[in-house]
């Protein structure tokens, strides 16, 4: 098995913003695993929240080239950004060897085109709500948020996309006093659901909270040993492969999250087709679908995957699976 790994970037069609920063670029990882004959194909987000970079994350993947399956390559690396690329790389292998694609392989059902959120960057008021006018045709919009003072933000991008359906994200960026005022309005704008209000380490304060929106654990969840420390404070769990080490663990980690009675979001860091193509197969049937990734780029790969009134479709084999 040989592994290539290289950096690409994305610009972006106009700056992205949320409560840690700004960006007009995203920055990927791209694998290919070639078995001589076949080679399947892989991408992922290396991210600073979780102390990656992209050479720390290019590192990693060069140490797994003599990993053959992905049992082993569970063992061999954390989850992350670095398991994912490489997971998702030998998925698509093992269909192109198989002559399958990758949903028959993991046992599950045709998948079919999903809605998905379309993120509206942090930004003033009024420039939110021209951003939701624009958008407001979109049937899902995604806010994001995360500052002491969000209440005229929420107020325009209402006023601005009155008919849609509006999530919001606060990136960890409200403290407990923040979100108990903000509820209710939440509540009055009918915002559908709230991803990490919180900061990780002390969304304790969840617990015997009023959740009268439904709460999404995001940066408190990544993998199914996340699950535990999540009683009591969430309602949803957000999978991102790039979080769990990809498709593998994310299929388990939505099973397990389902059975223990958590409503499924499925999301995305800022990246091209090839990194959602995977992660559509886990959103079948999701509460929220949020794999807006190449909307935001002012160019995608070849054979992106295809997005309409219906959503985001399945990938065409030749991007992945």
């Amino acid at each position: 098995m040989k592994i290539e790994v290289s950096a690409d970037t994305f610009p972006l069609a106009e700056v992205f913003t949320i409560s840690r920063g700004s960006r007009t670029e995203a920055h990927v990882v791209s694998v290919r695993i070639s078995d001589g004959t076949h080679e399947g194909r892989g991408e992922c987000v290396p991210y600073a929240r979780y102390g990656e970079t992209l050479d720390s994350v290019m590192d990693q993947i060069r140490s797994a080239e003599g990993v053959a399956d992905r049992a082993a390559l569970a063992q061999a690396l954390p989850a992350g950004a670095a398991r994912n690329a490489v997971d998702c790389a030998l998925w698509d292998l093992e269909a192109k060897r198989a002559g399958k694609r990758v949903w028959e392989l993991a046992g599950l059902p045709v998948p079919g085109p999903e809605i998905t959120a379309y993120t509206l960057s942090l930004a003033e008021p009024a420039q939110m709500e021209a951003s939701a006018r624009k958008h407001a045709h979109r049937p899902l919009l995604k806010i994001k948020l995360g500052t002491p003072d969000d209440m005229p933000r929420l107020e325009a991008v209402r006023r601005g996309a009155p008919e849609a359906r509006i999530i919001v994200d606060a990136n960890e960026g409200w403290s407990a006093a923040v979100y108990a005022d903000l509820a209710p309005h939440l509540v009055r704008l009918g915002v559908a659901l709230v991803e990490q209000p919180l900061p990780a380490g002390e969304d304790d304060a969840l617990i015997g909270m009023d959740r009268p929106v439904p709460v999404c654990a995001d940066e408190s969840c990544h993998d199914r040993d996340s699950l535990p420390k999540l009683k009591g404070k969430y309602d949803v769990i957000n999978i991102k492969l790039d979080k769990t080490g990809g498709l593998t663990e994310a299929l388990a980690l939505r099973d397990a999250g389902r059975a223990e009675g958590y409503d499924i979001m499925v999301g995305c860091m800022v990246g091209s087709s090839l990194a959602m193509a995977p992660a559509l197969l886990v959103a079948q049937g999701a509460m929220v679908t949020d794999l807006d990734g190449p909307l935001l780029l002012a160019q995608d790969r070849d054979h992106a995957l295809r997005f309409d009134e219906k959503g985001v479709h399945p990938s065409d084999p030749a991007l992945w699976g």
